[in-house]
């Protein structure tokens, strides 16, 4: 079993940035693929960028690219994910996924574990 924790979330103005840390347990989740989704209130839950084992090749949504840096250290066991130039539209829970497959699969179905959520609110 893997337990997810997520960290970092708050208030921020737009513009602003916020950085979120994803601890995991129980085992090593050194060979999974790992995620941020999000989901706002009303909206289903959506991917926002993955990582694979190695910490190579990340993958992003349209929505975040150039804004949002996923990163992982193996020996912590825990994937970061960095937010700059937040926007009102960023606002929603985030959550950690770890996937046993070795890609970054994009849909929800696709992992194995999530975190609790970590809120995260972008004022205008």
């Amino acid at each position: 079993q893997v337990q997810l924790v997520e960290s970092g979330g708050g208030l921020v103005q737009a513009g602003g940035s916020l950085r979120l840390s994803c601890a995991a347990s129980g085992r090593t989740t050194s060979s999974y693929a790992m995620a941020w989704f999000r989901q706002a209130p009303g909206k289903e839950r959506e991917f926002v960028a993955g990582i694979h084992w190695s910490g190579n090749i990340p993958s992003y949504a349209d929505s975040v690219k150039g804004r949002f840096a996923i990163s992982r250290d193996n020996a912590k066991n825990t994937v970061y994910l960095q937010m700059n130039s937040l926007k009102p539209e960023d606002t929603a829970v985030y959550y950690c996924a770890a996937s046993r497959r070795a890609n970054v699969p994009l849909f929800s179905y696709e992992y194995n574990y999530w975190g609790q959520g970590t809120q995260v609110t972008v004022s205008s």
